[in-house]
């Protein structure tokens, strides 16, 4: 039996209420479902950038010396001396920030004395042993040496930089767009020069939000605190927790004169700064899935009212030849009738959202990959809340049918 649309059309712009409010239901959904699942996968993408750091075979000690004996450089010496020593440690160096915790130092640098500082990159202090520590990659120059570690600079004192300092690459290209940066130099903000001396790939900062989390440079000087440190040490795999017991246990006696504030897993911190993300993300998921299951409910709600208010229709229909597959089709077709206007208008919706969100809030233009699956979504959706109530409909006997008026 063929099926005709306009009767089904002229079915609907008499009970056109119920339609409309379903379709309106499906345009909205949609707009929510593209915009909110592209911004989900952006910060999904931001989350799993890699880091170019050991992230999970590192941890770290925050230690506080408290009192009027407190020595911060020996203790330092003593520290290092024994974490270096102990089993399963690959590398161990003070810190004067921790990488990937959105806290840290920010330094204005310059190719020539006379630019103008308007950009600011992350300073890390590290010693000889700060990359290994990390896990970086150096691609190219060298490390530091030993008797390129300064010590601890005091409060007055503003010297920023040191003879030598290491760059990631994107700093690099940042610098010196297509150019070798080995050797050459650059200068802070009172025009003190460093060379650089070796290059970094991948590798990020303190700033993981930050919009060029990768524009580092590493400093060969003990951490500047007076009284405070932190200890970043890299372990086999598999031995990071082991190790960080023992760490804790011993230098929380060791030293009489100061305090262990924490001693915590690297990925803490970098869990830590996306904490935003994450809960932007639960809670863009929670609400496009509660929108899609009204949405259902709806189209199920509207084809089952449908249905039950046909009956004489639909036993007529079967009086006079209509197959079950034909009654079934007939009501897929309205509900993809609806769902297809509801679709269209949600195009639009999306679009519009997606400009407003790329103005407002700098995101990026909505993919139109994205739109097109969420049209294929929820029209496959609509579809399915629909196919119950039209399989009802169709197994409405003709009899029955004709008796209920």
């Amino acid at each position: 039996m063929s099926l005709h649309v306009r009767p089904i059309l002229s079915a609907l712009l008499r009970n056109r209420t119920g339609a409309v409010l379903v379709a309106m239901q499906v345009a909205i959904t949609l707009a929510v479902l593209v915009n909110a699942l592209y911004i989900v996968v952006q910060r999904a993408q931001k989350i799993d950038r890699p880091t170019g750091i050991d992230l999970q075979n590192i941890f770290v000690i925050q230690s506080a010396g408290f009192t009027q004996r407190f020595q911060i450089s020996p203790s330092l010496q003593e520290d290092l001396t024994w974490l270096r020593e102990l089993p399963g440690v690959i590398a161990a160096t003070p810190s004067s920030v921790i990488p990937l915790s959105n806290g840290g130092n920010n330094e204005p640098i310059v190719t020539r004395p006379d630019l103008q500082r308007s950009e600011y990159y992350n300073e890390i202090n590290v010693d000889e042993h700060g990359l290994d520590a990390l896990g970086a990659h150096l691609v190219a120059g060298r490390n530091f040496r030993r008797e390129e570690i300064s010590p601890p600079r005091g409060k007055k004192d503003a010297s920023r930089f040191e003879p030598e300092i290491i760059v990631s690459r994107a700093l690099a290209e940042r610098l010196f767009p297509a150019q070798n940066p080995l050797g050459k130099t650059v200068y802070d903000f009172i025009n003190q020069t460093a060379t650089i001396i070796g290059v970094v790939d991948p590798i990020m900062g303190c700033f993981p939000s930050h919009e060029h989390p990768d524009w580092v440079f590493f400093v060969p000087r003990l951490p500047s605190g007076e009284a405070a440190v932190n200890y970043l040490v890299r372990t086999r795999p598999g031995q990071r927790d082991s190790v960080m017991r023992l760490a804790e246990a011993h230098l929380s006696k060791s030293n009489p004169d100061r305090v262990i504030d924490s001693v915590r897993p690297l990925t803490y911190y970098r869990n830590l700064s996306y904490l935003d993300d994450r809960s932007m993300q639960i809670y863009l998921l929670t609400v496009t899935v509660l929108l899609i299951s009204v949405t259902c409910l709806g189209i199920f709600a509207l084809a089952t009212f449908n249905v039950s208010s046909r009956t004489k229709q639909i036993g007529t229909r079967r009086a006079v030849g209509a197959r079950r597959r034909d009654i079934v089709r007939y009501f897929l077709v309205e509900n993809a009738l609806i769902t297809s206007a509801g679709v269209l208008t949600g195009c639009a919706l999306a679009l519009g959202a997606g400009y407003w969100l790329s103005v407002e809030y700098a995101l990026p233009r909505l993919d139109l990959y994205y739109l097109v699956g969420g049209v294929l979504v929820l029209w496959a959706i609509g579809q399915l809340a629909a196919w119950e109530p039209a399989r009802r409909a169709a197994a409405v006997s003709p009899s029955v049918a004709t008796r209920t008026v």
